[in-house]
């Protein structure tokens, strides 16, 4: 009987990029805060998709609708989905070459432009894999710049968790999209959830994090983002929300009908340990 449990245990899908503000740690909360029944589940800033996978697994056939401005995260979930064997095989070439010299592979895959989809996607999964505390980090041109990390033997493959994602992708109704999540108000119906787990708003002056596409999230993102919360609430949507715990954020989530609760949050990402624990943020729903 246990070693059944372990197969299955093993092959449940996890996120497949670290990515800034990556929501693993906080799933049992996000859990306890989901409403009991919905119809189509919506996540506009899909980032590392640790909600998804999660709803997926425990909610058979569940019907999805995921998206993203980032076009090489998109690009990675399609690529999962429906090329998986090809992508395993350009990321062991990655794997074996990177143990012969870390350092000038790194770089050289760092400074690469590839043209081909298989390609883009297994330079951006062995990128993330073995650079700086796996930030995903874009200058204002668009492109990749975090340094070489310090590992001494980093799972580039990750053969097993990539294929149970694109098993998971394949057998369940998820659409995947590159687009604003302003769109998202198009699709959504009445009694349909609507996750948003936007580039979060800093706390602090020295806690603005370059961006993960070449566009910041601005001031006026945020203002976007609360009026198409209140008018998919109007429409009758379920809505659920993280953000930073800053007091912008609580003032404009002030009103009816939104309820605000603090979680504790570690961050994965930050380059001195000490500073990863102790954060809080805001959870805000309106049912």
């Amino acid at each position: 009987m246990k070693q059944v449990y372990s197969q299955v245990s093993t092959s449940i899908p996890k996120p497949f990029v670290k990515w800034a503000g990556g929501k693993r740690q906080l799933i049992p909360i996000l859990n306890e805060n989901l409403p009991r029944t919905f119809g189509t589940y919506y996540e506009p800033f899909i980032g590392g998709g640790a909600l998804l996978f999660h709803i997926l697994t425990e909610r058979n056939g569940q019907k999805c609708s995921i998206s993203d401005l980032n076009s090489d995260l998109v690009l990675a979930y399609t690529t999962i989905r429906d090329r998986i064997d090809e992508l395993i095989s350009s990321l062991k070439n990655h794997e074996k070459n990177y143990r012969k010299d870390s350092k000038s592979y790194y770089y050289s895959v760092r400074e690469s432009n590839p043209r081909s989809e298989i390609e883009k996607t297994s330079r951006l999964l062995f990128l993330n894999r073995t650079c700086f505390n796996g930030l995903y980090r874009v200058n204002s041109k668009g492109k990749f710049n975090v340094p070489l990390g310090r590992y001494t033997n980093p799972n580039i493959v990750n053969e097993e968790n990539l294929r149970s994602v694109s098993s998971i992708l394949q057998t369940s109704r998820v659409a995947i999209k590159c687009r604003d999540f302003e769109a998202v108000l198009r699709d959504a119906k009445k009694g349909d959830l609507v996750y948003f787990d936007p580039p979060y708003q800093p706390v602090s002056d020295t806690a603005n994090f370059t961006s993960y596409t070449n566009k910041d999230f601005t001031d006026s993102d945020l203002r976007r983002l609360t009026e198409l919360c209140n008018k998919l609430d109007s429409k009758g949507c379920k809505v659920l929300l993280s953000n930073s715990d800053s007091k912008q954020v609580s003032d404009m989530f002030s009103g009816k009908p939104w309820k605000l609760t603090k979680v504790q949050a570690n961050r994965s990402i930050n380059s001195n340990s000490k500073k990863r624990t102790g954060h809080f943020e805001l959870l805000i729903k309106n049912y």
